[in-house]
């Protein structure tokens, strides 16, 4: 059996709050869990010590048994110092198209030529 540490979500519509849970990675997002291991709520602040809640010792004995974890969980680990940091893909999916970049070169020159012509009179 696969065991992830992953999120559930709750809340209602437009309110998220997940429990991190341990799961058998075959079950539904929402469905069926083996232990509850914290809580993360987005609406938080990011500096809120009640933003991400978990029980380490329990963490720690899942990762022992062989649990894998989702990104963001992994990433909650790692802010809170129980797993090394990951190198992950760091995708050009934000950089704009080619075409886009020519024109956005070709504005930095006019801007350029429109700034040099004043301070050369």
């Amino acid at each position: 059996m696969a065991i992830k540490l992953r999120l559930a979500r709750g809340g209602s519509k437009k309110r998220p709050f997940y429990r991190i849970v341990a799961a058998d990675s075959r079950m539904p997002r929402d469905g069926r869990y083996i232990e509850k291991l914290g809580t993360y709520n987005p609406l938080l602040p990011k500096d809120s010590e009640d933003r991400v809640k978990m029980d380490m010792e329990r963490v720690q004995y899942w990762l022992d048994q062989g649990a894998q974890t989702t990104d963001r969980v992994s990433r909650f680990l790692e802010a809170a110092g129980v797993v090394e940091k990951k190198e992950r893909a760091n995708m050009k999916k934000a950089e704009p198209g080619k075409k886009a970049q020519e024109r956005a070169e070709e504005k930095a020159a006019k801007a350029a030529e429109a700034a040099e012509a004043p301070a050369e009179e």
